[in-house]
């Protein structure tokens, strides 16, 4: 098996909304805002190659939205899906299995892009078989007055359209070596992989932790739908990562690709920092 960091370039959110209550004089000596109280946050994909099998986890906003949309999210960085696949000798085509830890548009806006003519859209994987829980695909489809706005049918329909779209409803290994859990404070049903990879466990944190800045426990997102079963899943989780010597591979996190954790007397911390090329010199 090989691992393989995708950058898909970055946005910036409102650094409060990304906090919760926690107050931005704490929040801010660890994740730094600009003038406008914007935080810029990486979207950080990974690529799982397994003999024959590539998986991609996660793929990014896309470039399809307008104009107008992006705006909003001062999109910034040289990185992009296509380019970060094509440094490893990828192509779309080359993706067997397309996994979606849920469908917010900074996470699988990647997933559809316009035909050649503009008319209508197509997937931009054309091989692969788009892996959705299917808690996540139906809380999507019926989506809440809140989350609406994160849910665009221009990222997920197309998927359905195609043929290729494969629900799972039950946590367990869904591919060999990959586990899948489910974690719904955040969102209905994301799915976070947990990765066997030479002795060591890599977890796809997604937005169960967007960032290593959200490791105490109360720093929970305002975007998460319900922020008290976030609360109790982090704990859950955190108390497993550390005892059992888990790698957490950041998505969102500009600053930190991945770490592990340590106990310390004022609770879990980030222990030691590094990239994903630098795991195999561990």
């Amino acid at each position: 098996m090989q691992l393989y960091a995708i950058p898909t370039g970055n946005l910036k959110l409102d650094g409060g909304a990304m906090f919760g209550v926690v107050p931005k004089s704490l929040w801010s000596k660890h994740y730094p805002a600009d003038e406008n109280n914007l935080i810029n946050l990486s979207m950080r994909c990974l690529l799982v190659v397994d003999g024959n099998r590539r998986i991609l986890i996660n793929n990014g906003i896309g470039d399809k939205q307008s104009e107008k949309f992006f705006s909003h999210y001062d999109l910034n960085g040289d990185d992009t899906l296509l380019k970060s696949l094509a440094v490893h000798g990828f192509t779309p085509e080359d993706i067997t299995d397309m996994f979606l830890t849920h469908l917010h548009f900074d996470h699988a806006g990647g997933s559809v892009k316009y035909t050649a003519d503009r008319s209508g859209f197509e997937t931009v994987f054309p091989n692969a078989t788009y892996w959705i829980s299917a808690p996540q695909w139906e809380w999507a489809m019926h989506a809440n007055r809140r989350e609406s706005a994160s849910f665009l049918k221009e990222n997920i329909k197309p998927i359905e359209e195609s043929g290729r779209l494969k629900l799972f409803d039950y946590p367990g290994e869904l591919f060999p070596g990959i586990e899948v859990r489910f974690y719904n404070g955040h969102t209905d049903g994301q799915a976070i992989p947990f990765i066997k990879y030479n002795g060591k466990t890599i977890v796809f944190a997604s937005d169960l932790l967007p960032t290593a800045a959200h490791l105490p426990l109360p720093w929970v997102m305002s975007y998460d739908t319900r922020p008290l079963i976030t609360l109790d899943e982090k704990e859950l989780f955190l108390e497993e990562a550390v005892d059992k010597g888990y790698i957490l591979f950041f998505e969102h996190d500009l600053y930190t690709e991945c770490c592990t954790l340590v106990r310390t007397e004022k609770g879990i911390k980030t222990d030691k920092v590094f990239t994903l090329n630098e795991l195999y010199s561990l």
